[in-house]
Order: structure tokens, then sequence, then C-alpha cells
């Protein structure tokens, strides 16, 4: 499912009109961003949790010259499912 089909998935189930819908998803999705911007956890009981977790620094090898290179500390998002998710895909 990709995110047009998802926002006809949302309009068809609250019975909004897409343009609704389409605002909707936007909103979820920059109220989800926003909070993870600022360090901040998403939890949505029985649907999972999205997260920031900080990766260090650290030396690797260019794959092409086997040269060493460093690759800078970054922060990756990150989300674990909760029960209901799991228990509705099994």
């Amino acid at each position: 499912m990709n995110k047009q089909e998802l926002i006809a998935t949302v309009a068809d189930t609250s019975g909004l009109g897409k343009g609704d819908a389409s605002k909707a998803v936007e909103a979820v999705f920059d109220a989800i961003s926003t909070a993870l911007k600022k360090g901040d956890e998403v939890r949505l009981v029985g649907f999972g949790t999205f997260s920031v977790s900080k990766r260090k620094a650290s030396t690797g090898r260019n794959p092409r010259t086997g040269a060493p290179m460093t690759i800078k500390a970054s922060s990756q998002p990150k989300f674990k499912a909760g029960k209901g998710l799991k228990d509705a895909v099994n």
C-alpha cells in the first residue's frame, strides 16, 4: 500500500472526502515527524512505538578502494510494533 492508497482507504473507512482524508494523513505524519525531531517518543497503544535511536560515529571501509573512512554520528528513526498490531498480522 502506498500513500495514495492509504488516503483512499482512510476516506472510504471514515466517510471523509479524499481532500480531508489527505489532510488528516499528512497531519499524522507531520505530528510524528515533529515529535521525533524533538527527540520525543510517539506511543500509539495497540499499534506501536516510534522512537529515535542515536548512532555513534564509527570507522568503516570504502567498499571500492578498501580505504578507511569515518562514518558520522546520526539519529535513526525506529518503530517497534505493539501487541495489537502483531496479533492482527499473525
